[in-house]
């Protein structure tokens, strides 16, 4: 299994560093966000598998001659109390390595939604209480608060738009429009599961640097997913416009006090709003079919490689 753990810990080198960078530093996502999430996914979960694998695949060498026969043979040297000879401590080491992180990982990730589902329900009572329904805007509610804010709170069969009276003291109503056809949208297309998972990775490897960028790079993707929805209610001038005043009127500490768990709040941050508001100005067109079918394509074939790679040799 040499050549498998050796190619799997390039691969993992390469999508923990230079691959994420310079999908960071592209161009080409601001004009097709949903498929750079494709990508983005891609990368998360081909590096796990890569940096995974690898460890198995070197710590399961002596056991057998692919991933499948090796671990066949684990659980018999186990109970045996002895390792196959020529076993090696880096082995051992490694096999240990790829268990513990595995586990780490999922546990990360299983605690990270149940704390954000918590949380989720504990902020839904508190505006349940705290704010007041809007009848002409379905499954909206008004806070009163000062700072200008709007977001969305998911839920398993009805989600709620939350907006600040401050909000509203900003915005005419075309631009209420496209604020809350930018948080329905993330609520429609699920962006705080996919910001989730994310959020569980930079958790699980704090001290990589690369989680916490890709982390950030999804994060805004997903508001010009929202942007290209509320797109198609109100003009671009509109919702830059939306965007802009936001952006300028926004305290730091406004959307983490009204929105805790920071899932899908309205990204008012100066360089999210910068970015997404030069994306509206410049009208910039959208990646043409040929180039996002390329792009797709190319994430399948990255998840692709660390499984054939791990499987293949077993039913060669």
């Amino acid at each position: 299994m040499t050549v498998t753990w050796v190619a799997l810990a390039a691969l993992a080198v390469a999508l923990a560093w230079p691959v994420p960078i310079l999908l960071a530093r592209a161009a080409w996502p601001a004009r097709a966000p949903g498929t750079a999430l494709v990508v983005w996914q891609a990368i998360a979960l081909t590096g796990g598998l890569s940096m995974i694998g690898a460890l198995l695949s070197y710590g399961l060498a002596p056991f057998g001659d692919t991933l499948v026969d090796g671990l066949r043979a684990l659980p018999r040297s186990l109970l045996s109390g002895s390792l196959p000879r020529g076993s090696e401590f880096s082995q051992m080491f490694a096999l240990s390595g790829a268990i513990l992180l595995g586990i780490h990982l999922l546990l990360n990730l299983v605690t990270t939604f149940v704390r954000a589902e918590r949380s989720r329900r504990r902020h839904r009572q508190l505006v349940t209480l705290l704010s007041a329904p809007m009848p002409e805007r379905p499954d909206t509610r008004l806070i009163d608060h000062e700072a200008p804010v709007a977001y969305c709170l998911p839920g398993t069969t009805r989600s709620v738009t939350v907006l600040s009276a401050g909000l509203i003291a900003i915005l005419d109503d075309e631009q209420l429009r496209a604020v809350t056809a930018h948080e329905r949208a993330h609520a429609t297309q699920r962006h705080h599961l996919v910001l989730l998972a994310f959020r569980a990775w930079r958790g699980s490897l704090p001290w990589f640097p690369i989680a916490t960028r890709a982390h950030q790079a999804v994060a805004i993707l997903v508001e010009m997913l929202a942007d290209d929805r509320a797109r198609r209610v109100v003009s671009d001038e509109t919702l830059a416009r939306s965007i802009a005043i936001v952006a300028s009127e926004s305290p730091d500490a406004a959307t983490p006090m009204l929105a805790p768990d920071g899932s899908n709040a309205l990204a008012a941050d100066s360089p999210s709003a910068t970015r997404r508001i030069a994306r509206l100005v410049d009208a910039v067109p959208p990646l043409g079919l040929p180039a996002r079918v390329f792009a797709v394509a190319c994430a399948v074939a990255l998840v692709a490689v660390p499984t054939v790679l791990l499987l293949w040799p077993a039913f060669r």
